[in-house]
């Protein structure tokens, strides 16, 4: 991306004209790949990962439609009934509703990887990632006690959408001061918005971790050992250690747990030097929790998705301050000008 596109301001968005944005990317517009670009290519993996799994024989069969059925346990009915009608529906119609949801996510990652199509494609990308956290995860388990940090609560798919957001392909100056934007999150809500969600994503985990789903007795090395089912022996042998560990230390590791998720979520405000600290705290928290979450479950043939470890992860690096490389621009382009001059 051009220096001149780093400081150009974003336009603001006019009420009534957001569905403009939807337009295919012009030629004219694309620009070498940055930091936002690679992030909007790793997400556009996920999906096509989660298609893959999709089509795993598992999804196929009527144990798919009651695994859904099983999330509106504990949710108030207004939640639950169209959970129980949905997963109906596709226990008696697998291979249709199983193939279409299949060629959805297949469709969304090609869309994200193919810029012409990336608004369109994100935008789809965030109307199916809240459909499947009501209808797939029962909202991540936050209506009914069931939600933990080491369990995928929020909902890991609830993640995707919000990334969609932070990622959106607008221009990379702030709204109200011009100025290039400090992280990639904020290329298109802004600063004080992108620190906010963030604010309330991992705020939310931290909660998480202090309610009995996690914090009560050997809940957590419950939560941990019921991920081994079905796993390879190398893996499902570390979530059987991992989970000894926890069963007389599961209140206490929670409590820890929380005060680092808490320190995650207030540290965005930090001056960059900290921030970057702070990330790193965040992915290797996020590498936990998806070794404790068994790797999304991705390997014992019955998981959809890789889980929320890798799409924490993801955020994180969306978060990266950028001002140390953003800064050495006009030098270098300065010293390019200067030997210009000088040949």
């Amino acid at each position: 991306m051009t220096s001149q596109a780093l400081r150009a301001p974003t336009a603001a968005v006019r009420p009534g004209r957001w569905l403009a944005s939807l337009r295919p990317v012009q030629a004219a517009q694309w620009t070498a790949a940055d930091i936002r670009r690679r992030l909007q290519l790793a997400l556009a993996a996920i999906w096509l990962l989660d298609a893959m799994l999709q089509f795993q024989a598992f999804m196929f069969s009527k144990d798919f439609g009651r695994m859904l059925a099983a999330t509106g346990q504990g949710n108030p009915a207004v939640i639950a009934g169209p959970i129980h009608w949905a997963s109906q529906l596709i226990s008696e119609h697998g291979t249709m509703t199983n193939a279409a949801f299949a060629l959805i996510q297949l469709a969304i990652g090609l869309g994200i990887a193919w810029r012409p199509a990336i608004r369109l494609a994100l935008a789809g990308s965030v109307a199916w990632a809240v459909a499947v956290w009501w209808f797939g995860e029962g909202l991540g388990g936050v209506l009914n006690g069931a939600a933990s940090p080491v369990n995928g609560a929020p909902g890991a798919v609830i993640i995707y959408a919000l990334l969609a957001v932070l990622l959106w392909p607008a221009r990379t100056g702030t709204a109200r001061t011009g100025k290039p934007a400090p992280f990639a999150a904020s290329m298109a809500t802004g600063v004080a918005a992108a620190r906010a969600l963030w604010l309330v994503l991992w705020g939310s985990l931290a909660y998480f971790a202090l309610q009995p789903a996690t914090a009560a007795g050997s809940a957590l090395s419950s939560l941990v050992s019921g991920m081994a089912a079905g796993e390879p022996g190398w893996l499902a042998g570390t979530d059987t250690h991992l989970a000894a560990f926890l069963l007389h230390r599961g209140p206490g590791t929670a409590i820890v747990l929380a005060v680092v998720l808490a320190v995650i979520a207030v540290g965005i405000y930090l001056p960059d030097p900290a921030v970057r600290v702070v990330l790193i705290l965040a992915v290797l928290t996020a590498a936990a929790i998806w070794i404790a979450e068994g790797l999304g479950g991705m390997l014992t043939g019955g998981s959809t998705d890789p889980n929320s470890g890798p799409m924490l992860a993801l955020l994180a690096f969306a978060f990266w301050p950028l001002h140390a490389r953003q800064d050495r621009k006009p030098d270098a382009a300065a010293a390019i000008d200067a030997r210009s001059i000088a040949d």
